[in-house]
């Protein structure tokens, strides 16, 4: 008994299964090279840079800028990885597909439950921080603001732990995540389309913040460089790893990229293209934006600063407008980080129901608009929940907790892949360089470096959230998986 149950948890989806739709429910292939990239970049750009500087900061300090950039080569690293990953295994699920075909339906399942975290908590915090930019652009537009009770989550963390404040409801955020679930119905091709303007919008009024903020620069504000202050065991390069942990979240955009790969023309090729892409262009804008913000404000007036980005335009000009145009365009703008990960958690479940691990309703495809209604209402009326109850500081450390775990697992698929399978055919296809060990055994250092420094609740929340999937599983996702039909066959 003990040797079949081991046989089950361990076995394995080939790859031209996994990246095949067996039951004929299949999404839509409509999305290029072009879209693909700017749903990466949509998912990334905005979640960091708007809302988590006010968090990471009073970790690091003005080396926050070394906590984005270790951030960004931990993800570069793992990008790698997806990107021959996408290319052997061209299906959606991410993550959870390629472990499925590498390491096993248990390893897949548990996958899985980190991305749900991973994807669910991003948009609810996401979320909640849009709310924080649309009060300050109602406030130097309108002189108006949301009433303090609809505009505070229940659930805070305080001095002495989680608060409770009944009475209070955080409304933006809900209205936010309705906007996202019906143009998620509505279908993928009109989602993308939206999401690529709004991007677009984004890194306008990202460029313009630094072109302002430049005009505030002082090089007194990086002295000095390292956080000074140990009383929260944040100094030195202990506050750049905890910093790093907490601005990590933000490159969910080369997962989301991944998720979509059984909706993209030509995946083999777009995927792998489009994972690099992202990567760059986020890079390229999360280095600009903190360095510009960090030179035109002291680090200390980072804690605890709403619609941060908005309040130093505010500050180094003494008018209110380019603010009012920052906060404009965070609203517009960030709704696509929101709107992409939503639609990343929906893929994921999809996925996962198709291979009969959890219920039937997640992979259930209108027949009209081609896309998985009930998965979505579900998805959106969660996140919604969370985004209005919660503090988001209870979110960020989670999010991030979840992201690196997945890119732990991605970096070990590859060289057990390449076991299995061989190399990529000499005629196309992306290979990891410098061979299949160097560079995964880098991507998997990298994330435990960044994982040692997130809190104790941040594991003790995520082996809770971890039980939970594991009793899912054992006493339903074993039983209905479809490979056990396949094997009576």
């Amino acid at each position: 008994m003990i040797e079949t149950l081991g046989r089950k948890l361990l076995r394995i989806k080939p790859p031209e299964e996994v990246a095949t739709h067996a039951d004929g429910k299949a999404l839509e292939r409509s999305l290029g090279i072009f879209s693909l990239a700017m749903i990466g970049v949509g998912a990334t750009i905005g979640t960091g840079i708007f809302f988590t500087m006010a968090e990471a900061v009073p970790k690091a300090g003005p080396s926050v800028i070394l906590s984005f950039l270790i951030a960004a080569v931990t993800a570069g690293l793992t990008a790698l990885c997806y990107a021959e990953l996408s290319f052997r295994i061209p299906a959606s699920g991410s993550s959870y597909s390629f472990a499925y075909a590498s390491l096993g339906e248990f390893a897949a399942f548990t996958m899985a439950a980190c991305l749900l975290l991973e994807y669910g908590l991003a948009a609810s915090a996401t979320a909640i921080g849009w709310s924080d930019y649309l009060n300050n652009f109602l406030v130097n537009a309108t002189g108006w603001q949301v009433p303090a009770s609809l505009h505070s989550p229940m659930i805070v963390s305080g001095t002495n732990g989680v608060e409770f404040h009944p009475g209070q409801f955080n409304l933006p955020p809900v209205i936010l995540v309705v906007l996202c679930v019906l143009l998620l119905i509505k279908g993928t091709t009109e989602s993308a389309a939206v999401n690529t303007t709004m991007v677009l919008i984004k890194l306008a009024i990202l460029l313009f913040f630094a072109v302002v903020a430049i005009h505030g620069f002082d090089a007194k504000n990086f002295h000095p460089f390292f956080n000074p202050d140990n009383s929260k065991g944040f100094a030195g390069m202990a506050g750049v790893t905890g910093a790093a942990g907490t601005v990590f979240f933000s490159f969910i955009g080369l997962d989301t990229v991944a998720t979509a790969g059984a909706e993209v023309r030509n995946p083999k090729r777009s995927v792998p293209i489009a994972i690099l892409a992202a990567l760059v262009i986020v890079t390229v804008f999360y280095m600009l934006v903190a360095v510009t913000a960090v030179g035109a404000q002291p680090a200390a007036k980072f804690t605890g600063q709403e619609a941060g980005l908005a309040v130093i335009l505010q500050d180094v000009t003494g008018k209110a407008w380019p603010a009012l145009v920052l906060s404009a365009g965070a609203v517009i703008s960030v709704f696509s980080v929101t709107l992409v990960t939503i639609y990343g958690q929906t893929r994921i479940l999809y996925t996962i129901s198709r291979d009969g691990l959890i219920p039937k309703v997640f992979h259930r495809v209108n027949a009209r608009t081609r896309t998985p209604i009930a998965n979505t209402l579900i998805v959106g009326t969660g996140v919604a929940i969370v985004a209005a109850l919660v503090d988001s500081n209870f979110l960020w450390d989670m999010v991030s907790m979840g992201t690196l775990t997945a890119f732990i697992v991605v970096s070990i698929a590859v060289p057990v892949m390449r076991h299995k399978g061989g190399d990529v055919p000499a005629h196309g296809g992306f290979r990891v360089p410098f061979g299949p060990y160097v560079v995964p055994l880098l991507s998997i250092l990298s994330c435990l470096f960044i994982m040692k420094d997130l809190s104790a609740m941040t594991f003790r929340i995520f082996f809770i959230w971890m039980a939970a999937a594991l009793f899912v599983y054992f006493a339903y996702g074993l039983r209905h998986s479809r490979l056990n039909a396949a094997r009576r066959d």
